[in-house]
């Protein structure tokens, strides 16, 4: 058996291993904390403009509702365009990961990216949340010239990603319509019913494969 001072050293080198462990392990998660802080900060400003409008999305706003400090909001976005472009590319990603998804399970390549869109779009008036932050941001494409030549690049990209299946005119008619339901379904200013919804979604995915 080791002596006393054998003893301490054991007992000093797992306190050091102990320490380094606590300390690497404070430190990953310091790594990841930023990102956390980022989301939470936008979520907030989605709630904030679903519940209020695009208006109340204000530095200060979110600072309060998140419990970040205004330091530590300025750290991530700057000015108050930078955070609604921000959130406005979160909407855009999780938009783009709904896309994806519903083409996966398409075996269909003709008109497949049309029928995804017209899918993703009118599934959100089925998701609460989603619906409230889109109409918000949909408003805001109309005062925000920024904010329409970053949707402008988006219709762009994917028309030229899919131009080999989903450039015929059918398509563009399909998506133009899906457009025209989904402002028709942020202003409320029709009246479709389950059933009427259903026949004209179910009428523009028939043209997508001609």
């Amino acid at each position: 058996m080791p002596g006393s001072q054998g003893v301490q050293a054991i007992i000093l080198d797992k306190t050091v291993q102990t320490v380094s462990f606590i300390c690497m392990s404070n430190a990953h998660h310091r790594k990841k904390q930023p990102a956390l802080v980022r989301q939470q900060l936008l979520d907030v400003a989605a709630r904030l403009a679903a519940s209020e409008g695009m208006a109340a999305v204000t530095l200060d706003a979110v600072s309060a509702a998140s419990s970040v400090s205004k330091g530590g909001l300025l750290h991530h976005f700057p000015t108050k365009n930078a955070l609604l472009d921000a959130l406005f590319e979160s909407l855009l990603e999780k938009f783009d990961a709904d896309i994806d998804e519903l083409m996966r399970g398409d075996p269909l390549p003709q008109g497949r990216f049309t029928r995804a869109y017209v899918s993703a779009v009118s599934g959100l008036k089925d998701r609460p949340d989603d619906s409230r932050n889109w109409t918000q941001v949909t408003i805001a494409l109309l005062a925000e010239p920024r904010l329409r030549r970053r949707w402008r690049q988006w219709v762009q990209a994917r028309a030229e990603e899919y131009v080999g299946t989903d450039s015929s005119l059918d398509a563009q008619i399909v998506r133009l319509a899906a457009d025209g339901l989904w402002f028709a379904d942020t202003l409320e200013s029709h009246d479709i019913d389950g059933a009427l919804r259903r026949d004209l979604i179910g009428r523009l995915v028939e043209l997508t494969g001609k």
